[in-house]
C-alpha cells in the first residue's frame, strides 16, 4: 500500500510549531540547530527532514529502503530525561523512541516507544524493567561487521521495548542503563542520546511537536530477569 507523504501529513492534523524560516533536509546530513544536533539519512526513496524549534522535527518518507532522523546531544548523558510529544504514522516497519551509541564498549542502543508493521527486535526476551509509567521488555542483540560510529565494527546493540505503544512522555534514560548493566551486559561511556524516528522499506509520516532534554536521578527501578 502506498500513501503519498503530503496526504499523510493532511491526515495528520499535526503542526511543527513556528519558526522563521524553517530548514528542510531533503539529502543526508549532520548538524546543530536549537540546541541540539541533528541528523537525517536515508538510503533511497523519497524522503525529507524539517527542524522545528528547539528539539521539535518532522519527517516523512516514502518506499526508502532504510531512514534515520534524529535530535539530541551529542555527547549524551546517562542521567539524561527525555520528554517528548508526537504524532507518528508509519505504514510498514519503523519505530520511534530515544536512540544512541556507547564506548568503550562500542554498543549502539534503543529505547523504543512505538514502532509499525513489526515490534522490534526479534528473538529472545532477556528480561523486562517498568520505568515512567510502563513495562519495558529487555533484549540483546548482535551485529557483525556493520556500519557504525566508529566505522565497520562487530558490536552489540541493548534493546528496551514498551510493551504497549505510545507516542509521547518522559523516557528516563538512567532505568534502562541500570537494567542492562544487572543483567551483566558491559556499559562503557556515553556518546549519543537522541529521539530518533527509523523507517525500513515502508513509509510514513512524524512530527515531533516537542522534545526536551534534562538531566537528572534515576527513578525507582523494577527489573525481572529471565534466567
Amino acid at each position: 500500500m502506498k500513501i503519498a507523504a503530503a496526504a499523510l501529513w493532511a491526515l495528520s492534523g499535526c503542526l511543527l510549531g513556528q519558526q522563521t524560516a524553517a530548514q528542510t533536509l531533503a539529502t543526508n546530513r549532520i548538524g546543530s540547530q536549537g540546541g541540539y544536533t541533528y541528523e537525517y539519512w536515508k538510503d533511497r526513496g523519497t524522503g525529507n527532514m524539517t527542524l522545528g524549534p528547539g528539539g521539535a522535527f518532522r519527517v516523512a518518507w516514502r518506499d526508502i529502503g532504510n531512514l534515520l532522523a534524529r535530535k539530541g546531544l551529542r555527547p549524551g548523558s546517562k542521567q539524561q530525561l527525555v520528554s517528548y510529544s508526537a504524532c507518528y504514522q508509519p505504514v510498514g516497519n519503523s519505530y520511534l523512541g530515544v536512540y544512541g551509541w556507547f564506548t568503550r564498549p562500542l554498543v549502539e542502543y534503543y529505547i523504543v516507544d512505538s514502532w509499525g508493521s513489526w515490534r522490534p527486535p526479534g528473538g529472545t526476551a532477556a528480561g523486562t524493567v517498568t520505568s515512567d509509567g510502563g513495562t519495558y521488555t529487555l533484549y540483546q542483540t548482535q551485529r557483525v561487521n556493520q556500519p557504525s560510529i566508529q566505522g565497520q565494527a562487530t558490536f552489540y546493540q541493548y534493546w528496551s521495548v514498551r510493551t504497549a505503544r505510545r507516542v509521547g512522555g518522559t523516557i528516563t534514560v538512567a532505568n534502562h542503563v541500570r537494567a542492562w548493566q544487572k543483567n551483566g551486559w558491559r556499559v562503557g561511556d556515553m556518546h549519543e542520546v537522541s529521539l530518533s524516528v527509523e523507517g525500513y522499506q515502508s513509509s510514513g509520516t512524524a512530527t515531533i511537536t516537542r522534545m526536551r532534554m534534562r538531566s537528572s536521578a534515576p527513578t525507582p527501578l523494577a527489573t525481572r530477569h529471565k534466567r
